[in-house]
C-alpha cells in the first residue's frame, strides 16, 4: 500500500470502530481511534501472519495490551479479510466471538487475554523469551499499550525484564493518547518523559506522529533494524480522531460516539479495503515431546524429606523426559529448589528475579508459545500476581505455580514471610486445580501430573523436611484423597493436607491408645476435592474435623463443604485453623500457638467426644 492507501486504511479502521461501538451501544472507539493508523501501518507493512495457520511457528505475534480497543482490533480482521461486516457488527453481543475485551477462548489469532491494563507488555515478554532463547523461528512480538497503563508497576517490570534479556525481538508501541478514562494521563504528551523511563531499562526508543504513516513506518523499520535491545515506539496520537465532536476532548472514554452517523460521514464513509497481511518465513515446527513417563525420584518410607527437595527434583525429571517444560523462579530457586531445574536443563530456566507479576506474565506468554511452564517462588508473594492468573484463566492460558514455604510451619521468619491465604486464592479461580502434598514421593507424582493438566494449577509446597509416608510406586490421582487410618468403630474424621497430616497422624495414635478410634483422611486434592470419601467418612463416622496450615477462610475447610454443595446433608464440622497473627518462633511453636498441632487435635477430638456432641 502506498502512503495514500494507508491512510484510507486507518481512517476504514476508525470507520468500522466507531460502527461496531454504535451497534452495540458499548465499547470504546475513541480509544481504538486513536491507534488506528498505528495498526493500519503494522498490518500492511510489517507484521508478518498465516490467519489460516494461528500456530504457524514463523508467525510474528500481536498483543493488544489495551485490551478496550478490541472494535480496532477486530476492526483490523475484518480488513485482513477473517471476519466479515455483518460479524464486526456482533460486537459485545451475546455468543459473538468479538467480546469487549479479546480473549485466545474465542478467536484464534489472539494471544493472551488482556483487559486488565499493565499485562500485555509482560506477557509480551514471555513471548519474546521464548522466540529468543527457545524458537529462534525470527518472529517478532508487537505489543500495542496505551499510555494510561504505564502507571502500572507491572509494565516496568516486564521493561527491565526486556532490556536485561535484550530482547531486540520486541517492540512496545504506546499510543500516547494523552486522556485516560477520567481525564489527563500523567504525563501528557511529553514524549520525552516516557522516553527517559524506557532508555533507564536498557530500551530503544524511537518517537513518532501517530497519524503519519510515513513517519510511522519510519518508526517501525528503526524497531526491526535494531539488533541487542527490545524497542519502545512512542507515537503523539489524539484519542477520538477524526470526528470533531470528541477529537482530543474528555469524558468521552468508553462510550459510543454521540452520533455515528454523522462520525461517519465525517470520517469519509464506509469502506471496504483488503489488506495483504505478509506471509511469515518458512520455519520449523517445534520439536516433538516424548512420549515417555518421567523418571521421578524415589524415597523410601521413614525417610526425612523436604517436599519442596521433592519438587525441585522431580521437576528436574520431569525436564529430561519433556522437552516443552521450562521452569521460572523469582529469585528464590535455592528456597523453592527451582535450582534443580537450573542446574541440569539451563536453556530452560528463567530467572525473573524478585518481580511475580513478571514471573507469572512471563509463564503465560511461554505457555502461548506451546511450553508448559512452572513457575516458583514464595506462597505469600505469588499474592502479588493474583491478577495475572486471574487473567491467565480468563484466556484459558494452561500455567503451573509453585508456592513454597506455606503457612506458619516455616518458623522464625514471621507472618510476612508466611503464605496463608494462598489456598484461598487459587481456588477462587475458575477452572483451577489446587494440590498439597504432604511427603516426597507424593510431590513427584503430583508434579508429573500437573504438566498435563488444563487451566490454572496450584502446588503448595512446605519448608521443613518430613517423614516419608507413601511407597514411591503409590498413586495420587488429581481429585482424590488418602484415608491413613480407619476402622469401624471411627468416632470422627481428622481431613488434613500438607504439614498437619503429619500431625493429625501423631493425635490419631495418641487417641487410640486412649481407646478413642478417628479416621485421618489426606486431602491432598484441596480442589478438585474427593467428594465420596468425604460424604462416605461423614456418613460413618459423624463429623469432620478439618486441620490447616491456613487462614480459615477459603481454605481446606472451604474445600471440604464443597463435597456438600448438591443437596446433601452438610455434616458437623469443625475447623482449627490459623485465626490470630503469628509472630516469630520455631514450627512446633507456630503449630502450637495456631492450635493445629498434635496436641491440639487430641484436645478437640476429646472435647467433642467428651462433651456429647458426638454419640
Amino acid at each position: 500500500m502506498n502512503s495514500l492507501q494507508l491512510s484510507e486504511l486507518g481512517q476504514q479502521l476508525r470507520v468500522d470502530s466507531v460502527r461496531a461501538a454504535a451497534a452495540a451501544g458499548s465499547g470504546h472507539p475513541t480509544s481504538s481511534m486513536s491507534a488506528a493508523d498505528l495498526v493500519a501501518v503494522l498490518f500492511a507493512r510489517r507484521f508478518r501472519y498465516d490467519f489460516e495457520r494461528p500456530a504457524h511457528p514463523g508467525n510474528d505475534r500481536l498483543v493488544l495490551s489495551k485490551g478496550h480497543a478490541s472494535p480496532l482490533l477486530y476492526a483490523a480482521y475484518k480488513a485482513a479479510g477473517v471476519i466479515d461486516d455483518a460479524e464486526l457488527l456482533t460486537f459485545r453481543t451475546l455468543g459473538s466471538r468479538l467480546e469487549g475485551h479479546p480473549t485466545p477462548r474465542r478467536l484464534p489469532w489472539v494471544e493472551t487475554a488482556t483487559g486488565s491494563l499493565g499485562q500485555g507488555l509482560p506477557v509480551g515478554v514471555g513471548i519474546a523469551l521464548s522466540g529468543k532463547r527457545l524458537d529462534r523461528t525470527g518472529y517478532r512480538v508487537w505489543v500495542l499499550c496505551g499510555d494510561s497503563e504505564l502507571a502500572e508497576g507491572s509494565v516496568w517490570e516486564a521493561a527491565e525484564h526486556a532490556g536485561y534479556e535484550r530482547l531486540d525481538n520486541l517492540t512496545v508501541i504506546v499510543d500516547v493518547n494523552r486522556l485516560g478514562q477520567r481525564g489527563p494521563t500523567r504525563h501528557g504528551h511529553d514524549l520525552d518523559a516516557y522516553a527517559r523511563r524506557f532508555q533507564a531499562f536498557g530500551w530503544h526508543t524511537v518517537q513518532a506522529d501517530g497519524h503519519d504513516v510515513e513517519d510511522i513506518e519510519r518508526a517501525y523499520g528503526e524497531a526491526v533494524s535494531t539488533a541487542g535491545q527490545p524497542t519502545a515506539v512512542l507515537a503523539r496520537t489524539l484519542k477520538g480522531k477524526g470526528v470533531a465532536a470528541v477529537q482530543d476532548r474528555e469524558g468521552l472514554h468508553g462510550k459510543p460516539l454521540p452520533d455515528a452517523d454523522e462520525a461517519v460521514a465525517e470520517l469519509g464513509g464506509v469502506r471496504d479495503l483488503r489488506v495483504e497481511v505478509r506471509q511469515p518465513p518458512a520455519a520449523r515446527m517445534l520439536h516433538a515431546v516424548p512420549a515417555g513417563q518421567p523418571r521421578l525420584p524415589r524415597w523410601e518410607t521413614g525417610e526425612e524429606v523436604a517436599v519442596r527437595d521433592a519438587y525441585g527434583r522431580a521437576l528436574a525429571a520431569l525436564g529430561t523426559a519433556r522437552a516443552d517444560v521450562v521452569a521460572l523462579d523469582a529469585e528464590v530457586g535455592d528456597s523453592t529448589r527451582a535450582e534443580f531445574f537450573a542446574k541440569e536443563h539451563p536453556d530452560r530456566f528463567f530467572e525473573c528475579y524478585i518481580a511475580e507479576q513478571q514471573l507469572v506474565a512471563a509463564a503465560v506468554g511461554l505457555a502461548t508459545r506451546g511450553r508448559v511452564p512452572f513457575a516458583s517462588s514464595f506462597a505469600a508473594f505469588l499474592t502479588r500476581a493474583h491478577d495475572v492468573v486471574r487473567m491467565a484463566a480468563v484466556g484459558g492460558t494452561g500455567i503451573n505455580l509453585v508456592g513454597s514455604h506455606a503457612g506458619v510451619a516455616i518458623g522464625e521468619d514471621g507472618p510476612s514471610q508466611m503464605g496463608v491465604e494462598d489456598l484461598a486464592m487459587f481456588r477462587a479461580v475458575l477452572g483451577s486445580t489446587v494440590l498439597y502434598p504432604c511427603d516426597a514421593n507424593q510431590t513427584a507424582k503430583l508434579v508429573a501430573s500437573m504438566a498435563d493438566l488444563a487451566g490454572v494449577r496450584y502446588l503448595r509446597t512446605s519448608r521443613g523436611a518430613r517423614p516419608v509416608l507413601y511407597g514411591p510406586d503409590e498413586e495420587f490421582p488429581v481429585g482424590g484423597s488418602k484415608v491413613l487410618r480407619a476402622s469401624p468403630d471411627d468416632r470422627l474424621t481428622v481431613v488434613a493436607a500438607g504439614v498437619t497430616v503429619h500431625e493429625a497422624l501423631k493425635a490419631a495414635d495418641a487417641l487410640a491408645a486412649d481407646g478413642l478410634p478417628v479416621r485421618v483422611i489426606d486431602l491432598y486434592s484441596v480442589k478438585p476435592v474427593d467428594r465420596e470419601t468425604l460424604r462416605t467418612a461423614a456418613g460413618q463416622t459423624g463429623c469432620l474435623l478439618t486441620v490447616e496450615d491456613h487462614h480459615e477462610e477459603g481454605g481446606l475447610g472451604d474445600a471440604v463443604l464443597d463435597a456438600f454443595t448438591d443437596g446433601r446433608p452438610t455434616p458437623r464440622l469443625v475447623r482449627l485453623a490459623v485465626r490470630d497473627m503469628p509472630g516469630s518462633a520455631t514450627p512446633a511453636e507456630q503449630l502450637r500457638a495456631a492450635g493445629i498441632d498434635a496436641e491440639s487435635i487430641v484436645a478437640a477430638a476429646e472435647l467433642l467426644t467428651g462433651s456429647g456432641v458426638l454419640r
